[in-house]
C-alpha cells in the first residue's frame, strides 16, 4: 500500500511539473516535449521543443520486439558514418 501511495505521489508530482512548465515555442513543450525528452533521450526532446517532428524510426523504438530490430539499424547507421546532413537529405528538415 505504501508503494502505490508513493508512486501515485511520484506521477503527480511529475504531471504538476510537466502542466506548469513552458516551451519557447508556444506549441511545443508540454506533455508531448516530456514523453519525447523521457522515451526518446534528451537531444529529441530538445529537438521537438525546436520545431522538429520526431522521426517513425524512434516512435518504433517504443514497441517491445520491434524496436530491436530499429536499434541495430540505428546503430549500423552510426557506425557507417551517417551525419544529420545525411538524414536531412533522406527524410527533410522537418525530422533533421
Amino acid at each position: 500500500m505504501k508503494k502505490l501511495i508513493a508512486s501515485l505521489m511520484v506521477g503527480l508530482l511529475l504531471l504538476c511539473a510537466v502542466g506548469t512548465s513552458s516551451a519557447l515555442n508556444e506549441n511545443r513543450g508540454g506533455m508531448m516535449g516530456f514523453i519525447a525528452g523521457c522515451c526518446f533521450g534528451m537531444r529529441a526532446g530538445a529537438a521537438y521543443n525546436d520545431g522538429k517532428e520526431i522521426h517513425w524510426r524512434e516512435w518504433v523504438l517504443i514497441i517491445p520486439v520491434a524496436n530491436i530490430f530499429f536499434a541495430i539499424w540505428n546503430g549500423v547507421d552510426g557506425a557507417n558514418g551517417m551525419t544529420t546532413a545525411d538524414y536531412t537529405k533522406a527524410y527533410g528538415m522537418s525530422f533533421f
